[in-house]
């Protein structure tokens, strides 16, 4: 990225309709939040993306969800469950093609166990990844078909060459890789992973996405960014480096810190 970035962030309906000014005032990526749910994804979702198009009438930047993650883990090993798996992230996709979204956020399956125990057996590796496949390969195709990438969330992972591992398995530029700050830094601070700003080095041009929060290693804070002890400016420098303009979002607990959040990176001459 040679210019300086322009922020997005994550907001459920009722915030997009408060800062939906600060959100069209500059191309800002956006990450709607609303269809996570599994009781929302098996009801009539129509009205509310009916209700996103509308709030995003002369919005320029780049739209998509956060993908159904409550419950489960993409590489299970029961067959019965990764179907319900499969259907949940086929209805995150049909939303996606609804409202004209282009990526969706999906958690990856790497824990702290995994870690220590993925070398333990001679195939605990590549497993792993075929029952991800198996989840995933019907959810790849669509994606692909409606022009939607899947970007693979870091949650407990350790090592962040893992994830870069999986979504390359896949063969497709549907499947990309997202990094939230917030877990990598607690993942840094208590579990001995290396620090945010090496995540987005070893994600590379295959990051596409990024959840902005600050956070103080410990827990996942979601604070707005300035108020934790993520070294913003490595994180930024890091991105600098990048090309694939991956979408910025700024995903907080209270969204009224989105504001300040944009100023704080502004004041510091990071982002606008």
């Amino acid at each position: 990225m040679s210019e300086l970035p322009i922020l997005g962030a994550a907001l459920n309906l009722g915030s997009l309709e408060t800062y939906r000014e600060l959100m069209l005032e500059k191309p800002r990526d956006l990450e709607l939040q609303d269809f996570c749910l599994a009781e929302v994804l098996n009801g009539d979702w129509s009205p509310l993306a009916e209700k996103a198009k509308k709030l995003l009438d002369g919005h320029q930047g780049r739209v998509g969800i956060h993908g159904p993650f409550w419950g489960f883990s993409i590489d299970s090993r029961d067959q019965e469950i990764r179907t319900i798996i499969t259907k949940r992230l086929l209805q995150g996709l049909d939303v996606c093609e609804a409202i004209g979204g282009t990526h969706m956020v999906v958690h990856s399956p790497y824990s702290t166990w995994d870690y220590n125990n993925l070398d333990n057996s001679s195939r605990g590796r590549e497993e792993k990844i075929e029952y991800c496949h198996l989840t995933m390969r019907d959810v790849v195709r669509r994606a692909e078909d409606i022009g939607c990438e899947l970007v693979i969330e870091n949650i407990e992972d350790k090592d962040p060459c893992d994830r870069l591992e999986l979504a390359g398995s896949f063969g497709s530029d549907a499947v990309k890789l997202s990094i939230d700050t917030g877990h990598a830094h607690y993942a840094h601070g208590s579990t001995g992973a290396p620090p945010v700003d090496y995540f987005v080095k070893s994600a590379g041009n295959s990051l596409r996405h990024i959840h902005l929060q600050d956070a103080d290693g410990h827990a996942d804070r979601h604070w707005p960014l300035g108020e934790g002890t993520v070294n913003w400016r490595a994180v930024f420098r890091a991105l600098s480096e990048l090309d694939s303009n991956p979408r910025l979002i700024i995903e907080l607990r209270d969204h009224k810190g989105v504001p300040t959040s944009i100023a704080r990176m502004a004041e510091m001459g990071l982002a606008q």
